[in-house]
């Protein structure tokens, strides 16, 4: 505690010193989009202020004397189409990096080229995307009210993303599983990095992603271009932005959510050769505020901390190296005697110890080969470890005298991981890539439970694996424009499992007619493939002395088809309206005939516990979305997303059932406004607001009489997803003022996030309490205050 406040009080005397104006620079870098090769002589310009800049020789642009403020910025090139950013936000504390990449123009003697300026607002880096694709930004994460300074909650707010639980961070994509979401950083898949995360979840109840040391990164809802594998329902490539190459810069910030925070970034040498360095340590708040004698209204207090770095070194004829990492360590003791007993699922009769830690250290090398190739290759090595111990007391408690372990789980994972690419643009018409992934599993994971047995009975052990395998992912794509009007991109991805020998192919393809600058048309088609979580690989269970498992599962897969149109009807509006069918086959199932399956798990800390799982399940993800936004200008945003869906199953006993995920609609409205205050109107206060609303979730009933006699939870498979809950209403609001300093290159902003306003008791699912021996509802989080604030210098 002590080592935190000086660090604190090191940075914050540092900027008393440093008296400037309150104007700022605006610089980037202006790229190929397909080659990633720099283009010079590009001009850059805010027309609103009549400031311009052109880029040299490495793509580099400077924009000075940039008053605070929002600012559109347009970037122009001979043969290249025309880009314009919106709502670029400029403060006195730090200074704005904006990197673009421009796509080039196909002339033919029979084509007009299409005039106008392509607005690069929610457009991917990928070019090699088709449909169901969209890029978010720092400033998007931290704008929108409710969003817990956290990703996954962002994108929850894109049309057919809905997160289903208020207390996580797990998102359901177009009525597939949380489990089906894949996590990319720097180029490679990662492990889930969140905090508490469990073995094989991808989400959390806390996120470890440090949003400020984010750059624009791409979320992929379906029919995923061919470089992305092991996953069916949504993909997010994650990358970190490099430091400030000119200047060392300081970040301090405290949220409720992601903690105290310090960050620090600037050049690594004085010779400002594009050489910079970016770190960043976060410490749990409520953890300090207990250290402090605070009351923080819970006995069961989350500790944590994370890290993240990027450090980039000076390209030279050998190419750019740069070293990546980050990592986070979490606990919580849930003590029996001192959890609230108004809360129907607390047990007082129990202690739960919970650990988790991960890490991730990576480097990534590019090479330019020619004027129009370059290879990229990533490495890194993961660890991810959690420990869970659970306690029963002899009842009736109180006193609490005398405990047995009931539930122990110790899990750990070492990765290493690989993946080097070759992309080459051709020519203006053509451009391909390929590459290959490796992947190296080392599992450590013992899993015994005896819930609802005495201290004498002997523990059943669900898991027992310390071994090794691989997972070999390779692909091939190309994209070929005849005309500027049309895209076509087809390719192909593979995967090779060695753990069980399971293979598959995936061919992949999409299409874009784009008649004016106006209008775009879409299809894209995909067939996707996944392994099976961890746990559901590792279960065993004895039966009749026989010991049933599911190493021998292949992957489950699924066909995506997607049909999009969008229009940018007027100047800073759009509407995008995608039509998508999914078809879901091989999934786990239970070889007797009944309604279970695989595809209503991964939304919570574990996964079912079913021994001797067949691939024959199926299942469908029917649905058509809506957005409809209007970028930030002139102070004010809205955006409105829907989506209409189905998501039916069948279980081995052949009868189609709505899935878990099956909500049938989510909407919402997102919509805020922008006051500039002051005398020289270098202030804003702003406001936010948010309203959501999502179908009933269905839920198996539990069998009470069964759960009586076993004292746990048990569940009616006689009855599967046969009872809906009610459906979900939320209404977030969200108050803020930016303070940009008139003598020095400070800024300061302000949140008051109040979530779940109206304090509505939204249900989350039914449960068992064993120690009362009846169901209640368990309901999502209520009304809840949450605080930012930020000082940058």
């Amino acid at each position: 505690m002590k080592q935190i406040l000086f660090i604190i009080t090191m940075l914050l005397s540092s900027f008393i010193t440093s008296a400037q104006n309150n104007f700022q620079t605006v610089k980037g870098t202006v790229l190929d989009k397909i080659s990633e090769k720099p283009l010079a002589g590009a001009t850059v310009t805010i027309e609103a202020l009549n400031i311009s800049s052109v880029t040299d020789a490495n793509g580099n642009f400077q924009l000075k004397n940039v008053p605070s403020g929002r600012i559109s910025i347009s970037i122009t090139f001979s043969g290249y189409q025309t880009a314009t950013i919106p709502e670029i936000l400029v403060t006195t504390g730090k200074e704005v990096i904006v990197d673009v990449s421009l796509e080039q123009n196909i002339t033919s003697l029979n084509e007009v080229v299409i005039k106008g300026s392509k607005i690069k607002k929610g457009n991917v880096n990928n070019e090699f995307a088709g449909s169901s694709a969209r890029s978010f930004s720092i400033e998007e994460v931290t704008r929108y009210a409710g969003g817990r300074n956290d990703p996954s909650k962002l994108v929850s707010n894109f049309a057919g993303v809905i997160s289903n639980n208020d207390s996580r961070n797990d998102i359901v994509v177009r009525g597939n599983s949380p489990a089906g979401v894949l996590w990319r950083i720097e180029g490679l898949p990662a492990p889930s990095p969140n905090h508490f995360s469990t073995l094989g979840t991808t989400g959390g109840p806390i996120s470890a992603l440090n949003t400020n040391a984010l750059k624009n990164s791409d979320f992929y809802t379906g029919a995923f271009p061919a470089e992305y594998g092991n996953a069916t329902a949504a993909v997010f490539d994650i990358n970190f932005r490099t430091g400030n190459t000119t200047k060392h810069e300081r970040t301090l910030q405290l949220n409720l959510f992601s903690g105290l925070e310090a960050m620090l970034e600037g050049p690594l040498s004085k010779k400002k050769n594009g050489a910079s360095y970016l770190v960043g340590y976060r410490y749990s708040f409520v953890q300090i505020g207990q250290s402090l004698g605070l009351n923080v209204g819970t006995a069961a207090v989350p500790r944590y901390q994370d890290w993240v770095y990027n450090i980039q070194f000076a390209k030279t004829k050998a190419g750019r190296l740069s070293l990546f990492g980050m990592g986070g360590i979490s606990n919580i003791d849930f003590i029996g005697k001192d959890i609230d007993s108004t809360d129907f699922y607390s047990r007082s009769d129990q202690d739960t110890y919970v650990k988790s830690n991960f890490s991730l250290f990576g480097a990534k090398h590019t090479l330019d080969i020619g004027k129009q190739t370059f290879i990229r290759t990533v490495v890194s090595y993961s660890r991810t470890k959690t420990d869970f111990n659970n306690y029963q007391y002899e009842l009736p408690v109180p006193p609490y005298t005398n405990r047995w372990l009931i539930t122990d789980v110790n899990d750990e994972q070492e990765t290493i991981r690989f993946n080097s690419i070759i992309n080459s643009k051709t020519s203006a018409k053509f451009s391909w890539r390929a590459g290959i992934t490796g992947e190296r599993f080392q599992i450590n994971s013992l899993a015994s439970d005896r819930e609802g047995k005495t201290a004498s009975d002997a523990f059943d052990v669900i898991r027992n694996y310390n071994d090794q395998f691989l997972l070999w992912q390779y692909f091939a794509q190309a994209r070929y424009k005849p005309i500027n009007k049309i895209t076509i991109t087809a390719g192909v991805h593979g995967m090779n499992l060695t753990f069980n020998k399971s293979n598959i192919l995936e061919p992949r393809a999409a299409i874009s007619y784009q008649p004016n600058v106006k209008n775009t048309i879409t299809f894209s088609y995909g067939l996707h493939g996944q392994m099976q979580a961890l746990p559901v690989y590792l279960y065993q269970k004895q039966v009749n002395g026989l010991l049933l498992n599911n190493r021998n599962l292949d992957f489950s897969k699924a066909h995506h088809f997607v049909l999009g149109y969008e229009n940018r009807f007027a100047a800073n509006w759009r509407v995008k309206a995608e039509l998508y069918y999914q078809s879901l086959y091989d999934i786990p199932v239970e070889a007797g005939s009944t309604g279970f399956s695989m595809l209503n798990a991964g939304s919570d800390f574990t996964f079912p516990e079913k021994a001797g799982l067949i691939n024959e399940g199926t299942g469908s993800n029917t649905g058509v979305e809506l957005t409809v936004e209007k970028f930030l200008t002139n102070g004010f945003y809205l955006m409105a997303t829907g989506s209409l869906f189905d998501s039916k199953y069948k279980g081995s006993d052949g009868i189609e059932r709505n899935s878990s995920f099956n909500y049938g609609y989510a909407a919402n409205v997102l919509t805020g406004r922008e006051w500039k205050t002051g005398k020289d109107k270098r202030n804003a206060f702003t406001v936010d607001v948010r309203l959501s609303t999502i179908g009933g979730r269905y839920v198996t009933p539990v069998d009470v009489t069964r759960s009586q006699l076993e004292k746990r939870e048990v569940l009616d498979e006689s009855r599967y997803n046969s009872e809906q809950l009610n459906s979900y209403l939320r209404i977030d609001t969200k108050f803020g003022y930016r303070i940009n300093s008139k003598k020095r290159k400070i800024s300061q902003t302000f949140y008051l996030d109040l979530q779940n306003v109206s304090n509505r008791e939204n249900i989350f699912l039914r449960r068992y309490n064993p120690q009362r021996g009846t169901v209640g509802n368990v309901n999502q989080i209520g009304f809840f205050p949450d605080v930012l604030y930020r000082i940058q210098f």
